[in-house]
């Protein structure tokens, strides 16, 4: 997955860069004529469309704002049914229910994404986990922001709902 998404990335650069050149070409002869339609179509369209990262990524090309839902390891049960909604406006919301327990944890606050625009972490009272954000799936990273690995790794990726 991570394959398909860095090959549509250095496809969609690459079919940007071949468009630039004819447009500034273009540009360059109507800037004696009409100065307006020179700056604001491509300035506005790349500048609201990478956020805090440049290029496409997980932040500013994904559907990525929903709910998603996981049954992640436990350490005494059977597994904790974890579902967690991220918003546009960099909020979260979160709910942890330990099966075979009568015990329930419910967070909330604000996420950040980093510098490459494909990790959140989120900013709550007791939450402070890290995702890599896919495609209608969410990764759980490590206390450390690493991918999880292992035999139960797959047990910590949540599906968007």
């Amino acid at each position: 997955m991570n394959g398909k998404l860095f090959i549509l990335g250095i496809a969609s650069a690459a079919f940007l860069a071949s468009c630039n050149p004819k447009e500034k070409t273009t540009e360059t002869t109507d800037a004696t004529t009409d100065s307006a339609a020179v700056t604001t179509p491509p300035s506005d369209s790349i500048t609201k469309a990478t956020p805090t990262a440049a290029g496409d990524t997980s932040e500013n090309a994904l559907d990525w704002p929903g709910t998603y839902e996981a049954v992640v390891p436990c350490a005494d049960c059977p597994g904790i049914k974890t579902s967690l909604t991220i918003n546009n406006d960099k909020t979260f919301s979160i709910t942890e229910e330990y099966i075979d327990r009568n015990s329930k944890n419910q967070d909330k606050g604000t996420f950040e994404w980093d510098a490459s625009g494909s990790v959140i972490t989120l900013k709550g009272k007791t939450a402070s986990y890290k995702y890599k954000v896919g495609e209608n799936k969410l990764f759980q990273l490590d206390m450390d922001g690493k991918e999880i690995t292992g035999v139960n790794k797959d047990l910590y990726v949540f599906t968007k709902k």
